[in-house]
């Protein structure tokens, strides 16, 4: 266990109680959210010379899930928000310094969808748009959004090229009524405007040159970490987050059946239908976190050993990343539909697994149709085109 996953484990108890806290709120309860600062899980990506940890990004997925296990909000935060320190590490120094020189603990946001036009000017741009899903926005100060590369009047260039800009929370309005859902509420995953911004170069990166290493290299990073693959880093944390949920929807429901004797007067322990259930979910929902896991060892090993992880092995690995999201959350619903009806309560935090999981499934990252496609296209010697060989 490392020493982050061991600090927020004494907190498990207030963590699970303030889940309700953040479902009601709308977003991440202030408490939540200094449990997590405290504990440096933002911080388990970040450079060491800003003050962060550089843990194995097998240590960051395994603290995510175990978070997620307590509260799939306080997970999906962690996960979502922790790996934007990752990307930042590689971006120009001095918004490096901007961001963390007064305090390594502030927080980025995002999302990297590309919901906005940069305007090119003289020394940058001009940014305008709306973005969506914005995860634990209200406790960031700074956003790292997607943007298309306008022309000069403001219409995106063909064909297409996207930016990832970075912003203060002083150039973006957060729009509070924008997140009313039925799962991962607590996540705040709220919209974001942004009007007439001026974005420096400084503040920029083009996103191909993020996905395909350039970035990486341009910046002279040599450590094994940052040298990762953008398409096994950016999911980490949102499938092991869903992974998480479903392990603490299992061990929820565990608690819950144990002395549960059904309407027909048979007690669960003596139900072989619903213990085979339990059985076939438990072993569904580890079999999702260790393919993950081996995922992010083997991409660990190769890129530490100087060697290529091509565009075959990645696509596999996004095969098995939302494969593995899949999977748990089918383990979740056969749990689910055989907990009772007191799971139904909001009383019970069951019922809120089950949304959580749900929600998490929805992220773009987890659409399994163009990744299933490229990974078998490729084995088959094929050679995926167009979306078909977005994010990998």
């Amino acid at each position: 266990m490392g020493q982050v996953q061991e600090r927020i484990e004494q907190y498990a108890d207030e963590i699970r109680a303030e889940g309700v806290e953040g479902d009601k709120l709308m977003r991440l309860s202030d408490t939540a959210a200094k449990r997590l600062r405290e504990s440096g899980a933002i911080r388990m990506l970040q450079p060491k010379q800003h003050g962060g940890l550089e843990v194995h990004p097998r240590e960051f997925a395994e603290t995510v899930m175990s978070i997620a296990a307590m509260d799939g909000a306080t997970g999906w935060v962690t996960g979502i928000v922790g790996v934007h320190p990752w990307e930042l590490a590689f971006a120009d120094p001095k918004v490096q310094e901007e961001i963390w020189g007064a305090d390594q603990d502030t927080w980025v946001a995002s999302p990297y969808a590309p919901m906005g036009v940069a305007k090119p000017v003289d020394g940058g741009y001009i940014l305008n748009g709306r973005w969506s899903f914005s995860s634990g926005t209200d406790h960031c100060q700074w956003a790292f959004l997607g943007a298309m590369l306008g022309d000069a009047d403001g219409k995106p260039q063909m064909p297409p090229v996207q930016l990832h800009v970075i912003l203060p929370r002083s150039d973006y309005e957060i729009v509070e009524d924008s997140w009313d859902v039925i799962g991962l509420r607590g996540t705040g995953s709220k919209d974001l405007i942004v009007k007439d911004a001026f974005i420096p170069t400084h503040r920029t990166l083009k996103a191909s040159e993020v996905m395909d290493g350039t970035a990486v290299k341009a910046a002279g990073r040599t450590e094994t970490l940052y040298n990762m693959p953008f398409s096994c880093m950016f999911p980490l944390g949102i499938t092991s987050a869903v992974v998480g949920i479903a392990e603490g929807a299992l061990a929820c429901h565990i608690a819950a059946q144990k002395d549960r004797t059904a309407i027909t007067g048979t007690k669960i322990k003596d139900d072989p239908y619903v213990l085979y259930a339990i059985g076939e979910a438990a072993a569904e929902i580890a079999a999702s976190r260790a393919a993950l896991l081996e995922t992010v060892d083997r991409f660990w090993d190769m890129t530490e050993a100087g060697k290529e992880i091509d565009f075959e092995a990645r696509a596999i690995g996004r095969r098995t990343q939302t494969a593995a999201a899949w999977r748990a959350v089918r383990a979740v619903d056969e749990i689910f539909a055989r907990s009772g009806g007191n799971a139904l309560h909001r009383k019970f935090p069951m019922q809120r697994f089950f949304r959580d999981a749900h929600a998490g499934i929805a992220h773009a990252i987890h659409v399994p149709g163009s990744i299933f496609h490229s990974s078998a296209l490729t084995q088959l010697g094929g050679e995926p085109q167009g979306i078909h060989r977005s994010m990998i």
